[in-house]
């Protein structure tokens, strides 16, 4: 069959060449009863092409099952894809057929394949090499011949690696491997898309379907899309019912674009690669900005405490904070960002969010306890005793802060 009537039947829009020759793949590998993986992010729309591959078999007339694996909770996963025998464990009250057995001469959709406990990834190994399973409970060996085809939206070989996925299971599930890619690698389909998403919820609705200016089509274009085809779909319609002006410019189109509009969010887009999404090295300075800030604000509010509590319990507790928390903690978020500063980056560019543009208050602990000492003597007439007392310190130390900070009393 070809791709184009391929797209019409299974409702798939887009003509990027990665998309196509995905679809390619599973129509090639169809009438094969070879395992299929597929591998793509979350929101692609991966669900489709097991349909394509099982609608253009000769299974078509038998079972399609699609399990969720990372829905089924891990002790109950191996009864239902094998069944289990009555009285089994606790909750079996009669004999039960698993997905396996139900589905024998079709196929079944394994989603999230990496989510299955080791144990039962076992279990699916052996189905794959012999078509043999025991269900839960049993000592017999029953046969089934079921086309699988898997998909999963986490790197499998990176859960190899972490002992997450056994690899014979990989190389038995990949016979064939099919990626879907995600919005990003394919731009040319996302204002097509949309316009279809658009159209539909115009007709779901009753009302005119959305337009979007050329500028704002581009803003579409450009965006990182981490949800992909779902999240597209979703924001479609979340403007097709908020917005009364049903052509769009790119300002109110970015109001629905997370991270777009975000007043707490620095550029760190290049002005000229505005499709770019933020490196690690941005996100870390963006982190330790953060964490700075609200440690400056903390340090405030125990300022605050430390004027204006007449407790010296909470005097003492104030200032135990603002000389050995705080400073400890500044300073090591202030060498971490100094780390990052000198670290090489690929992506030098004048455009990027530098911190010296951000944080402008001085951090001083030092200068600020020489303000506090000062404004201590200058309430009590410089009688150092009654100072102290304000402070929660003892004289001795007054004094010695006094020589130290070369405090005129």
């Amino acid at each position: 069959m070809e791709i184009q009537a391929i797209k019409q039947r299974f409702g798939i829009i887009g003509n990027s060449t990665l998309l196509n020759r995905a679809i390619d793949i599973a129509a090639q590998v169809a009438p094969t009863d070879l395992s299929v993986l597929i591998a793509g992010e979350s929101g692609t729309v991966k669900e489709v092409f097991p349909q394509i591959i099982h609608q253009l078999s000769t299974r078509k007339h038998q079972h399609f099952i699609a399990v969720n694996c990372g829905a089924i909770p891990e002790g109950t996963i191996d009864s239902e894809l094998f069944g289990h025998e009555k009285g089994s464990f606790t909750g079996a009250y009669e004999k039960r057929k698993g997905y396996f057995e139900v589905a024998d001469g079709g196929t079944i959709f394994l989603d999230e394949v990496a989510e299955l406990p080791t144990a039962t990834q076992v279990r699916l190994l052996r189905v794959l090499e012999t078509g043999e399973f025991m269900k839960v409970g049993s000592s017999n060996v029953l046969k089934t011949d079921v086309r699988v085809v898997a998909a999963s939206n986490v790197n499998i070989p990176e859960a190899m690696e972490r002992g997450k996925f056994r690899e014979d299971l990989y190389y038995r599930l990949s016979n064939v491997p099919i990626y879907v890619p995600p919005l990003r690698e394919r731009k040319d389909d996302i204002h097509l898309l949309f316009r279809k998403f658009a159209a539909d919820f115009a007709e779901k609705y009753r009302m005119p379907p959305l337009r979007l200016t050329p500028e704002a089509v581009r803003v579409l274009t450009n965006y990182y899309w981490p949800g992909n085809v779902r999240q597209l779909k979703n924001i479609t319609e979340q403007i097709s019912i908020m917005e009364k002006e049903k052509e769009l410019d790119a300002n109110a189109l970015k109001k629905y674009l997370p991270g777009v509009s975000s007043p707490d969010l620095p550029v760190l887009f290049k002005k000229e690669a505005t499709e770019e999404h933020f490196t690690d090295r941005e996100l870390l300075y963006k982190f330790l900005f953060d964490m700075k800030k609200d440690l400056t604000e903390l340090k405030k509010v125990v300022v605050d405490i430390l004027e204006k509590e007449d407790n010296k319990s909470g005097q003492e507790l104030s200032r135990s904070l603002l000389t050995k928390g705080l400073n400890s903690e500044i300073e090591e978020v202030q060498n971490k960002i100094h780390e990052v500063e000198i670290a090489p980056s690929s992506a030098q560019n004048d455009d990027i969010f530098h911190p010296s543009e951000v944080i402008e208050e001085s951090l001083s602990l030092a200068a600020k306890e020489k303000e506090l000492i000062e404004k201590a003597l200058e309430k009590h007439q410089g009688k150092r005793k009654n100072a102290a007392k304000e402070l929660g310190i003892s004289e001795r130390t007054l004094y010695r802060k006094i020589k130290e900070y070369n405090i005129r009393n």
